[in-house]
């Protein structure tokens, strides 16, 4: 088989890409940076996991993820020349796929950084692709996971920001800069915060992780709760983790704080399910472990605005590989490449 990779920019040159072998799988978020090794049926030969250092700068970054992804390689087996199909690669938003530079919110330290131009020098001679995290989630949860064996679905990874990804008719649509289905920018409140983006009331500014904990230690809008009521108020290092549980504990400010988060979701969702005929929506991401707190909501704002007089109505589920779709997903862009890569 045949692929046109980007190189850097506008260029492309046309690599072999040999399915029989595995494929390294990268996943660059800002709790965490993940690895692996993948099989060409989609299963992990090895694996490595490393909270995402926050202290270090862009250089030091990238040589963090050099030597973990060379360490897993010679672990494995495969740091010969040819051992690979290729590398897949998800990375936290915003990106410019084009250019193939990311500047994700929970790394400053990488703000246009040319991670595939980086990629592709260090893995010379293989395939390397790079999309966006939710994108990659939703790919590998299409191919192996909740939403397999489905015709249309939305992948929402829900997190220091909100990406997103859409498979219609079976395959993954990319849209003109590889950006679509990003769900986190469909506006649920007109009249809501404004968004970094430069519109108002993008979901992102409502139930990303950092706006949740904002909100809950009273940097609120104007129609929220009153002003002292607040939740672990001046604690920093507070996270929406942190948020979650004690919303399940019932702690009244962070109840209303998941609520308005999985009304959000629920409002976001219902628009793209009405528009696309959805039939599973996968979310992933950090909050998708938040249970009842985040579920309960969402789902009640997607009944009451989702036309559910289809046949089967809409799913909406945890992304059920958990924290390994995105590497899943990164791996099917180059293993089942026909429907995932390239992204229509």
């Amino acid at each position: 088989m045949s692929a046109v990779v980007p190189d850097g920019g506008t260029n492309v040159r046309r690599l072999s890409v040999a399915s029989d072998r595995p494929v390294l799988a990268i996943d660059v978020g800002g709790t965490k940076i993940s690895a692996g090794v993948v099989e060409p049926g989609g299963r992990f030969i090895a694996a490595r996991r490393m909270v995402t250092p926050p202290e270090l700068d862009a250089e030091q970054l990238w040589r963090t993820l050099e030597v973990l992804t060379g360490e897993l390689l010679a672990e494995a087996g495969f740091d010969k020349p040819g051992a690979l199909s290729g590398v897949g690669c998800g990375c936290g938003e915003p990106m410019d796929c084009v250019a193939g530079s990311v500047s994700p919110l929970g790394i400053p330290a990488w703000r246009d950084f040319p991670l595939l131009g980086r990629l592709g020098e260090l893995f010379s001679g293989v395939p390397v692709r790079l999309r966006g995290d939710g994108i990659c989630l939703t790919a590998g949860e299409h191919w192996r996971g909740a939403g397999r064996g489905t015709r249309n679905m939305l992948g929402v990874v829900v997190s220091n920001g909100i990406g997103g990804g859409l498979v219609l008719d079976g395959g993954l649509v990319s849209g003109q800069t590889g950006n679509a289905g990003h769900v986190g920018h469909v506006v649920v409140d007109p009249d809501g915060p404004e968004c970094r983006c430069g519109g108002h009331g993008c979901l992102e500014t409502i139930a990303r992780g950092p706006a949740l904990v904002a909100w809950a230690q009273g940097e609120r809008p104007r129609y929220s709760l009153p002003q002292d009521e607040q939740w672990r108020p001046g604690q920093r290092d507070a996270t929406a983790r942190d948020l979650a549980d004690d919303a399940g504990r019932g702690h009244a400010v962070a109840a209303a704080a998941m609520r308005r988060a999985g009304h959000a979701l629920g409002v976001a969702i219902a628009s793209v399910a009405n528009l696309c005929e959805l039939e599973v929506v996968a979310v992933g991401g950090g909050l998708a472990q938040a249970g009842p707190v985040l579920f309960g909501p969402l789902e009640e704002a997607l009944r009451g605005h989702a036309d559910i007089s289809a046949p089967t109505g809409v799913r909406v589920v945890p992304a059920s590989l958990g924290q390994d779709a995105g590497l899943i997903g990164a791996a099917a862009m180059i293993l089942a490449a026909d429907r995932y890569w390239p992204a229509r």
